[in-house]
């Protein structure tokens, strides 16, 4: 796991470097949705703080039995009948994708995680995120219930090369920067896993969502 650790933030540091940017500019979130608790530790002893996960249950499970440091980022659709459930835990949501779960964030009294809203730039129907010109609106609502919206994340549609990808990333990113002039607090791009990330730092990702690539697991893994 080390070797693919280590080759992960080579290639986020060589990617940054060549748009111009600072390495430490980027997060590299260690998605470890397929990984064991022993995989994670190795990880975390390794430097890494920011894990991800996808389903509301092993997040839960996990969180009690590994180090009180980690950030846990959730980045999975989440329900709104599993919030209780991961709103305690989570030190950022990157799939914010409608008003219901939005309404549902802001309950059980405190402040709220930070959030992300989730975009579907590419417009495939079978895919959660709001359309870029739903964004405004979402983001808008979420600022007025009280949320911390932090910026925007997307999934690009499954590609062949990394290259495939930058369009995509290029779209967010262009969303990003014409809406933080409504909404000066949209500084975070989520984007760019295993196949792309190199591509998605290039274009301005701020937070990698990294799976096999660190932990060797199967290719769905991000």
């Amino acid at each position: 796991m080390d070797t693919g650790l280590s080759s992960v933030r080579l290639r986020v540091a060589a990617a940054a470097a060549r748009s111009g940017r600072a390495p430490a500019s980027v997060v590299v979130v260690a998605v470890s949705k397929s990984a064991s608790d022993g995989a994670v530790l190795a990880a975390h002893e390794a430097g890494v703080r920011d894990f991800g996960e996808n389903r509301a249950h092993d997040l839960t499970d996990r969180v009690p039995g590994l180090p009180g440091d980690i950030r846990w980022h959730f980045v999975g659709r989440l329900q709104t009948n599993k919030v209780p459930r991961v709103r305690p835990v989570v030190h950022l949501l990157h799939s914010l994708d409608r008003l219901e779960l939005a309404s549902s964030w802001v309950r059980g009294g405190g402040v709220s995680p930070p959030a992300l809203v989730q975009v579907n730039v590419s417009g495939e129907p079978q895919k959660a995120g709001v359309f870029p010109g739903d964004a405004a609106p979402l983001i808008d609502a979420a600022l007025g219930m009280g949320i911390d919206v932090r910026g925007l994340m997307t999934i690009p549609p499954l590609a062949t090369s990394g290259e495939a990808a930058r369009p995509h990333f290029a779209a967010l990113r262009e969303l990003r920067d014409r809406l933080r002039g409504e909404f000066p607090t949209l500084t975070e791009l989520s984007m760019g896993m295993t196949d792309d990330f190199e591509v998605a730092v290039e274009e301005g990702a701020t937070i990698l969502r990294v799976g096999r690539a660190i932990f060797r697991v199967s290719p769905e893994e991000g």
